[in-house]
């Protein structure tokens, strides 16, 4: 996705994935410093690592409480900091310092509207996972004004975090730190956990502590498999469903314009995605 919107902007640019221990994240970002980064993205465990390893963080990553997107900048000799992505010549700063960013958080509701055609606003909704992506997605629907929130985290102590930030910042939602009642409606059940990613995986929900059929939209934040376990569960019981490519496609989007300054190629990019998870062009 990435390498294929850089080469459609003419960038003389490489996207790369790089496997990097919980433990080494600092080093890593020193060194990506060192060398002039453009920019990268974290993704599980380190997008709430980052936040006290990054020199400045955008306000929008200390609200979401994670950074998945970073942006190196330079500091020229009269005292600005340009984007390094942006600079003509990026050796001649006299220092570089990274700024944290997440684009998760506007490309989940984004993703949610277009590939499940729902509102949130006064749904009811079942979270499953309140880690750092978990963590991301609760306060979001929370701030797109859903009625009620039921989180659920295999550790509890997490999850009374979460709730406790939300109270504080929307008090008008209602949080459950459990599953719904046997027979409520859900309107949104989303899975932010990595239980899925296996095909051995157990399903990241009780499926004797909530009914399918009561609940009319399932995400699953996962893209790959395309269609998880759980997905498959909730098509054969008649909910609508949607992956989290739409997800990833909007926060890489994002993130290539925080980097370069200039409207990504959302169609290119979209295209490149689908061709590499489906193996077919996209619908859209």
């Amino acid at each position: 996705m990435q390498n294929a919107g850089i080469a459609d902007m003419g960038l003389n640019w490489r996207y790369l994935a790089f496997d990097v221990a919980p433990e080494q994240l600092d080093l890593a970002l020193a060194g990506a410093r060192s060398m002039r980064f453009v920019g990268l993205n974290l993704t599980v465990p380190h997008k709430l690592l980052a936040l006290d390893w990054v020199d400045e963080v955008d306000p929008a990553a200390r609200e979401w409480g994670a950074v998945n997107t970073i942006r190196f900048e330079g500091q020229t000799s009269g005292g600005e900091w340009v984007p390094v992505g942006q600079a003509e010549d990026p050796t001649g700063f006299e220092s570089i310092r990274s700024v944290g960013f997440n684009t998760d958080a506007d490309a989940i509701l984004r993703s949610i509207k277009e590939d499940l055609e729902m509102g949130l606003k006064g749904s009811k909704c079942v979270l499953l996972g309140a880690g750092g992506a978990g963590r991301v997605a609760a306060m979001k629907l929370a701030s797109a004004k859903v009625s009620r929130l039921h989180l659920i985290n295999r550790t509890l102590s997490k999850s009374e975090a979460v709730a406790r930030d939300i109270q504080a910042k929307y008090p008008d939602v209602d949080i459950v730190l459990d599953y719904p009642r046997h027979g409520d409606s859900i309107d949104l059940l989303l899975n932010a956990t990595s239980l899925g990613l296996k095909t051995s995986d157990d399903l990241p929900l009780d499926l004797e502590a909530i009914n399918l059929r009561n609940v009319d939209s399932v995400y699953d934040m996962i893209y790959q498999p395309a269609e998880t376990a759980l997905l498959q569960a909730a098509r054969a019981s008649g909910c609508r469903t949607a992956n989290g490519l739409g997800m990833l496609l909007y926060q890489g989007t994002a993130a290539l314009e925080i980097w370069t300054g200039r409207p990504a190629p959302t169609d290119v990019m979209r295209e490149a995605l689908h061709a590499h998870v489906y193996g077919k062009p996209s619908a859209h």
